[in-house]
């Protein structure tokens, strides 16, 4: 008789940031696919889910993927439901409008890597700053270099997980750095970011860091810490011509208030007009222009254009499901 570790993973009922919550159900003869994982439950009330006189609140599995730093370990993703089997109020995944995996989602997930004994970004001297901006983007080398240690083994444990891990690189800030995920389908996206987060998160325990999410951490000359998101779908994808991609450019003006609200917390201290952004308070796009809201790549216009768009305005901090959720509704509204 073998015995399997399910991680089950949830997103919890704080707002406007909700935090990973994760426990672990020891199966027995685990097969290892999704359908074979029960519907779990847990305490609400000790996660702003759930009142204390009616407590339960239930865990779907929506996606599985092997857990690399456990023996006979799997990371289970799950909704959360109300004790009726309906989604919860937090349950941002059950909102996504793309049962038909039309969309494609590309992530570019940035982060900053924190000594927990300093609470500063890694190379930042304690009562001091490193040296300005310039030398850190894409650096090689101890002096400018920071925390490539953990975040080669956070790839290796993103591959041998099976995620769409694109690659990594350091940022433009010191002890800041990026991983990016794609995947055909928007709740799957959003999964496997989640995922790498919380491999992530967890891997840290091992170092005493911390991966510090908020868009602007560091004040003053530093850039800020986004998740931009990279987004097709079928027309897009064969447009073949100018006037569609500003049509639904267009389309996201409009509702420029609407996707703010749920592109992360504390992202008009990121969204200034300032550090490759578009203030917060305007909207633009343009051809590979990364001061813009929208970008729009080159090598889409290159093909003919047929592509993807880039919205550079989601914060770190942002929930991948309600990002992609609130751009979905948009690029579906536009007139093509």
């Amino acid at each position: 008789m073998s015995k399997s570790k399910l991680e089950y993973i949830w997103l919890d009922g704080y707002t406007p940031t909700a935090n990973m919550r994760s426990k672990t159900k020891i199966e027995k003869d685990f097969s290892g696919k999704l359908e074979d994982c029960p519907i779990w439950s847990f305490d609400g009330s000790s996660t702003q889910q759930a009142e204390g006189g009616s407590s339960d609140c239930l865990l779907k599995p929506v996606a599985i993927y092997p857990d690399p730093a456990r023996k006979e370990g799997y990371l289970v993703v799950a909704e959360v439901l109300n004790s009726d089997g309906t989604p919860h109020a937090s349950n941002s995944r059950a909102t996504i409008d793309d049962e038909n995996d039309d969309f494609w989602f590309g992530f570019e997930q940035e982060y900053f890597i924190m000594d927990s004994h300093t609470q500063l970004p890694l190379g930042f001297p304690v009562g001091g700053y490193p040296g300005p901006q310039g030398l850190y983007y894409c650096s090689v080398g101890g002096r400018n270099t920071h925390g490539r240690d953990i975040v080669e083994r956070h790839a290796d444990l993103c591959l041998e997980a099976g995620l769409n891990f694109e690659g990594i690189n350091q940022e433009v800030a010191c002890g800041q750095w990026e991983f990016q995920i794609f995947a055909k389908g928007a709740k799957n996206a959003g999964d496997q970011v989640w995922v790498a987060r919380y491999l992530l998160d967890r891997l840290t325990e091992e170092y005493g860091y911390y991966i510090e999410y908020h868009p602007k951490p560091v004040k003053g000359d530093w850039n800020g810490s986004g998740m931009h998101a990279n987004f097709s779908n079928s027309v897009l994808r064969t447009a073949g011509n100018k006037e569609t991609y500003e049509k639904i450019c267009e389309a996201f003006r409009p509702v420029t208030k609407e996707h703010i609200a749920v592109y992360g917390e504390f992202n008009d201290e990121r969204l200034t007009g300032l550090h490759e952004t578009q203030s917060i308070n305007e909207f633009s796009y343009g051809v590979s222009d990364r001061g813009a809201s929208i970008r729009i790549p080159i090598a889409t216009v290159e093909s003919g254009w047929k592509g993807w768009l880039e919205d550079r305005r989601p914060a770190s901090n942002a929930d991948p499901y309600k990002v992609a959720a609130r751009i979905i509704k948009t690029v579906k509204s536009a007139e093509v």
